[in-house]
């Protein structure tokens, strides 16, 4: 009997690497992987067009989609998770020396105003440095995956052809956030911002979830287990993953990252399941709600698959 292909666009890391080089095998179907070279271009694929089965999507996105109609549902398998408290950058010349001096300015956001890292990064913002984020203006490099979505009026379009870097330079914007600006003369707002994280990481446990995994609905309707199934597939290809930190295997940044949190905390950092992130998300949907990008808070029951809710790996 031949097996169902599902078509997949994930990126390779870590967590997944396993996956997607056949060291684990999915149960019950196959994974047919597509290869984006740009991932957010698959993001909007997916809630433009639902082109692929399975898709890797940013947290926020999904959750503004799935406010939309858009027809995917998550499973709880959290494949990126990062800190944002350098995403907020300056002009070494600028003057802008603390939070506090963006409030009545403009600060550059790339691509559009829901993308995950600009509400982790408002929030830290907000929630950290008591910054009103209604007193900043927010200029945006791009546009929102979801078109439906209206932001709140003091979010505006960056004027046609102009770059981030061009305006921060210029003095039109204050700071910019998730540019990744690479120059000497540009640097984070925040001072030690990753002791920053870490410190945030030790007092409330925030490790901000980025990137999880969404199911066409269609799919999980004509098989009702199919939810859990993918999430067991790439949960025991996150637990190789483990493994290897646990043994002290740390490439990349990402990895790097995720190596000392798990130094830090003694747990697995990158947590599958809605039980042992459900604070993390509370705190992902506060802040969109707050932001205004959510127009009232959700239920994490209603946005999980049907048997993923109580899955945990």
């Amino acid at each position: 009997m031949t097996q169902q292909m599902l078509t997949t666009v994930t990126r390779t890391t870590g967590a997944n690497a396993a996956l997607k080089d056949g060291t684990v095998v999915a149960r019950g179907f196959s994974f047919d992987f597509q290869e984006v070279p740009v991932l957010v271009q698959g993001f909007r694929r997916m809630v433009r067009g639902l082109e692929f089965d399975v898709c890797e999507m940013a947290l926020t996105t999904y959750l503004v989609a799935k406010a939309h109609g858009v027809r995917f549902t998550a499973v709880p398998v959290f494949l990126v998770r990062g800190f944002h408290h350098s995403a907020i950058q300056v002009l070494a010349t600028s003057g802008v020396r603390s939070p506090h001096d963006l409030h009545g300015r403009k600060v550059g956001v790339n691509r559009g105003y829901t993308v995950t890292t600009g509400v982790w990064a408002r929030q830290v913002l907000a929630q950290e440095h008591g910054v009103d984020l209604g007193a900043v203006t927010w200029v945006l490099s791009g546009d929102e995956h979801v078109q439906q979505y209206r932001p709140p009026r003091n979010v505006v379009p960056a004027p046609d052809g102009a770059k981030l870097e061009d305006l921060l330079r210029s003095g039109e914007l204050a700071a910019v956030i998730g540019a990744d600006l690479d120059a000497p003369d540009v640097l984070p707002l925040l001072p030690h911002p990753i002791e920053a994280a870490f410190s945030a990481l030790r007092s409330r446990g925030h490790y901000p979830i980025n990137h999880l995994i969404v199911v066409r609905d269609d799919l999980l309707a004509a098989q009702p287990e199919l939810g859990a199934q993918v999430f067991d597939a790439f949960a025991r290809a996150k637990q190789v993953y483990v493994g290897h930190l646990r043994d002290g295997e740390a490439s990349a940044p990402s990895d790097r990252t995720s190596l000392r949190v798990l130094q830090e905390t003694g747990a697995d950092p990158l947590p599958y399941g809605l039980a042992p992130n459900r604070a993390v998300l509370e705190e992902l949907i506060e802040s969109a709600v707050t932001q205004r990008i959510l127009e009232r808070p959700v239920d994490l029951e209603d946005v999980f698959a049907a048997g993923t809710q109580d899955l945990v790996g």
